[in-house]
Parts: structure tokens; C-alpha cells; sequence
């Protein structure tokens, strides 16, 4: 990574945070649906970084969510399972693209983005939701809430990608 690229990703981390924690905190649709936009740095990290430092970053960037929201580790746990799956999710979104090292997150077709955000993005809600709720008894809510925050998470992920895509 070059030093721009470590510039960018701390100011990508720090506005994630801050954002998360004094705007999007506060959005709650019906009770449960909640954005959770700051795995957007997961999302974003380059895929030729570090993935050691790229699961110490996740468990910090959960963490730090964590201490504003008083939630015992659910954020920090999230994050760094959604990194260190990231490479099977990389392999299986984009397929041989990935192997080869010619995968741009921003310019890659619509279908393998969607497959590669939702997925990531499932999976940190169903790990976050199932150690907050930690009751089989209340599985469908669990699944509920995994599913419409999930929604709710691509859909602003989605958009935000849209609206800051640098123009070639």
C-alpha cells in the first residue's frame, strides 16, 4: 500500500466511526432497523493490504463502535469475522478475477459487487445480532432483525459507494 492509500484508509476510518456513532446511532426504523455503514471500511480495504493488520483494523473499528454503543464486544466480534472471511468471500463474489489480482471493488460488475457487500454484510449482522440476542428461543428474531438491517445496511452501503465513486 502506498502512503496515499494508508491516508485515505485512516480518514475512511475515523469518519466511519464518528459517522456510525453521531448520526447513524440514532436512525432507528420500527424499533430495530439500524445502518450499520462502518463496515464499509471492511468493505473498502485494498485487496493487496495486509490481512493480518486488515483483522486487527476490523477488531479496532468494532471496538471502537463497541465503546460508544456500551455492547460488550459484539461489534469488535463482527468485524473480525467479516475480515477474516473476506478472502472466501472475495474468491467467491468475483471468482478468478480475485485469483488474479484484477479486481477493482468500485469498477467491478454490478451482480459481483451486490454478491460480495451482501454477503459480507449478512454475515456481520447475523455473528452481531446472534451474540446481542445469544437465545435460540428468539430465532426468528434474529433472523428478522438480521434481515431487515441487512436491507436496510446494502441499500445505504449501496449509495454510499455511489455517491463518493471517484470518476475515472
Amino acid at each position: 500500500m502506498s502512503n496515499s492509500d494508508i491516508l485515505i484508509n485512516i480518514v475512511r476510518f475515523v469518519v466511519l466511526v464518528f459517522l456510525q456513532v453521531l448520526l447513524l446511532n440514532n436512525v432507528n426504523l420500527a424499533g430495530y432497523i439500524n445502518p450499520y455503514l462502518y463496515i464499509l471500511f471492511i468493505i473498502l480495504y485494498p485487496l493487496d493490504g495486509n490481512k493480518g493488520l486488515l483483522i486487527f483494523l476490523s477488531f479496532l473499528l468494532g471496538l471502537s463502535i463497541d465503546i460508544f454503543e456500551d455492547s460488550g464486544g459484539v461489534h469488535a466480534a463482527a468485524c473480525a469475522f467479516i475480515a477474516y472471511i473476506r478472502p472466501v468471500v472475495l474468491k467467491y463474489s468475483f471468482g478468478v478475477s480475485y485469483e488474479y489480482n484484477s479486481v477493482k471493488i468500485r469498477k467491478a460488475d454490478p451482480m459481483e459487487r451486490l454478491t460480495y457487500i451482501a454477503s459480507l454484510v449478512l454475515m456481520h449482522h447475523f455473528v452481531m445480532f446472534s451474540l446481542e440476542i445469544f437465545s435460540f428461543k428468539h430465532i426468528l428474531l434474529l433472523l428478522k432483525s438480521t434481515l431487515f438491517a441487512g436491507i436496510f445496511t446494502i441499500i445505504v452501503v449501496v449509495c454510499t459507494m455511489i455517491l463518493f465513486n471517484k470518476k475515472s
